[in-house]
């Protein structure tokens, strides 16, 4: 049984940091793709950040490049998120999911086979 269970959200304000860790049982990460997704209030869901687990490589949306680096510990089986310089935009329910390791990333995002439950990052003063 795949699982995957979020944790790391919460309240913080404009420019400060956050580090989201997504837990996966049921599959090893060497062989799977990680992505991580958000979704604010009214709007539709974005792909941010993905892990290739086969090939080791990582994309990252432009709208958090430079500011989020995604990793993975494999003796851990955890991939995290650290974020930094955060914006209130940023603000939004972020999920964590995997799927087949597609060399394109933008496919993997779209094909993610198992989901997360979510945690809530607020960003805000």
């Amino acid at each position: 049984q795949v699982q995957l269970v979020e944790s790391g959200g919460g309240l913080v304000q404009p420019g400060g940091s956050l580090r989201l860790s997504c837990a996966v049982s049921g599959v090893s990460l060497d062989y799977y793709a990680i992505g991580w997704f958000r979704q604010a209030p009214g709007k539709e869901r974005e792909g941010v950040s993905c892990i290739n687990g086969k090939y080791g490589t990582t994309y990252y949306a432009d709208s958090i490049k430079g500011r989020f680096t995604i990793s993975r510990d494999n003796a851990k089986n955890t991939v995290t998120l650290q974020m930094n310089s955060l914006k209130t935009e940023d603000t939004a329910v972020y999920y964590c999911a995997a799927g087949l390791p597609y060399s394109d990333h933008i496919q993997a995002l779209k094909r993610m086979d198992y989901w997360g439950k979510g945690t809530l990052v607020t960003v805000s003063s």
